[in-house]
């Protein structure tokens, strides 16, 4: 039986972490220049990855007046600082945003891999207490907060039970977040096997656990002060069906990747190195929701 699964086992280490390394676009993307308000072009966003793949740090002595708030970038299960969100974080950067992230959930904080796998009960304590840390060294009144699959759902789950967090985040850009579970099929027999060795992350994100009962336990998941926006595609294999991502409360943005640009193909492992995605976390960040972009046609993924 678990050799059957595996291929369902690939799909959600690979879709769930994000872990991929970012294949360069193909030259002809690559030669587009971008014409919409104050984007980038492709080759600038290529040096924002060969920088990013080179490894990352926190850079707290940053000050961003264009920018006030420090984005915190979280990552997704197995992932870590250093790797899931480093490319969408080098481009930020070139943009001028003062970009955070922790590596959080970890039973082996030495290696730069294999974060997200404590029980989010816990680790949502340390998401937390890096949120604290930013504001503080920092100066920072509020922090914006950016995160993919399992950071996704931490970028929900903490503001709601952390209410000091709460009071000082302003915008929040999930993507691809299970907020509502996933009913990817067989995967709760897969992720209980996973669990057996070291995963207790991988049970909290079935429709029926209790962490996805306690962030929709009937209260408001967005927290007053907080703007939400949630970014997902609809060729998500991994959190299925693609809209349980969204949050259907007032004032959020719930977007499809696809309602911008049709040609888009990446699914739940491509959304965190997509430029389109990229694009739509821009417009959250700087409150430009709508505004247009060249699009590209987004990596293929699971």
């Amino acid at each position: 039986m678990l050799f059957r699964q595996l291929p369902l086992l690939a799909a959600v280490l690979s879709g769930l972490a994000g872990l991929a390394t970012a294949t360069p676009l193909p030259e002809e993307q690559q030669q587009q220049q971008d014409q919409g308000q104050g984007l980038q072009s492709a080759q600038e966003v290529q040096r924002a990855q060969e920088e990013a793949a080179l490894g990352r740090s926190n850079d707290w002595s940053c000050r961003s007046s264009k920018h006030p708030n420090p984005v915190v970038l979280v990552h997704a299960l197995f992932g870590s600082d250093k790797i899931g969100l480093n490319f969408l974080e080098g481009w930020l950067r070139k943009r001028g945003f003062c970009t955070f992230a922790p590596f959080y959930g970890s039973y082996v904080p030495f290696l730069p891999v294999l974060g997200g796998l404590k029980p989010i009960a816990q680790s949502s304590a340390e998401v937390a207490d890096f949120v604290r840390e930013v504001r503080r060294r920092t100066g920072a009144a509020k922090v914006d907060l950016v995160g993919h699959s399992e950071g996704g759902f931490q970028s929900l789950y903490v503001p709601k039970f952390y209410p000091d967090v709460a009071a000082g985040v302003d915008r929040i850009v999930a993507i691809a977040p299970p907020t509502h579970g996933t009913t990817l099929l067989g995967l709760q027999r897969l992720l209980n096997l996973l669990g057996l060795v070291g995963c207790a992350a991988c049970s909290d994100f079935t429709t029926d656990s209790p962490a996805v009962a306690r962030l929709n336990d009937g209260r408001p998941i967005v927290q007053p002060g907080n703007r939400l926006t949630v970014v997902a595609s609809r060729l998500d294999e991994v959190v299925t069906p693609p809209s349980s991502s969204f949050v259907d409360e007032p004032a959020v943005q719930n977007i499809f990747v696809q309602d911008y640009c049709p040609i888009d193909l990446a699914g739940h492992l491509g959304e965190n190195i997509d430029r389109n995605v990229w694009n739509l976390v821009l417009n959250a960040l700087e409150d430009q929701h709508g505004r247009k972009f060249p699009c590209l046609g987004g990596p293929p993924g699971r």
